[in-house]
């Protein structure tokens, strides 16, 4: 029996967003899964994002592209933009929760360690049914920001909290250095696909 931990990533891509830019870096992806392949044997690396539909281009639509083929599962969701009858503002609705939490819960019979990249205390449920199936439960996001992104209920069930703010020498880069085009078309460099199939992906 193999003595090495079988990890998955599940990262929810508004919420790691959101965090990397409090904390005044971009995310480096291809150093990312990089980071986690050298802690154990990565056998799958989830990214969950929202596209507003009928929106003929996204900045994110070329980020989505890079992960697809570098070794990234993507799961995404069209979203509804809608106005609200109360305020008169353009709202977004749409959440990668329900999806990323069914994954996680799939995934559970088949990995040590599940490596959460969120802050949002809605999934500290799921934290804990993942520990009672046997899985260990790390959560990246940071206090070093005011206020802190990590919702205090969901770091104080994990196993272990790694700071984003800690991580930064390793998966960060200055927003100055961003990848032109030539580097998203760089050829696809792919992780092992493992235990599930394509098939998980939502369109």
């Amino acid at each position: 029996m193999s003595s090495i931990e079988k990890i998955a990533l599940f990262i929810d891509g508004s919420n790691l967003y959101a965090t990397s830019k409090a904390l005044g870096f971009d995310i480096d992806y291809r150093r990312l899964l990089g980071e986690f392949q050298g802690r154990g044997r990565l056998l799958r690396a989830f990214y969950y994002t929202t596209v507003i539909e009928d929106q003929e281009y996204s900045s994110i639509r070329p980020l989505i592209d890079w992960l697809d083929y570098n070794g990234y599962t993507v799961v995404k969701k069209l979203t509804k933009e809608f106005v609200d009858a109360t305020t008169g503002r353009r709202k977004v609705k749409g959440s990668m929760d329900v999806d990323l939490a069914v994954n996680a819960m799939e995934l559970a019979g088949q990995v040590d360690q599940i490596v959460l990249f969120s802050g949002d205390g809605d999934f500290r449920s799921l934290v804990e049914a993942l520990q009672r199936h046997g899985v260990r439960v790390t959560v990246v996001s940071t206090l070093s920001t005011q206020p802190p992104m990590v919702a205090d209920e969901l770091r104080r069930q994990a196993d272990v909290f790694i700071d984003l703010a800690e991580l930064k020498p390793k998966v960060g880069r200055d927003p100055a250095e961003r990848p032109g085009s030539r580097e998203l078309r760089q050829p696809p460099q792919f992780l092992a696909r493992g235990i599930i199939n394509r098939g998980d992906r939502v369109e």
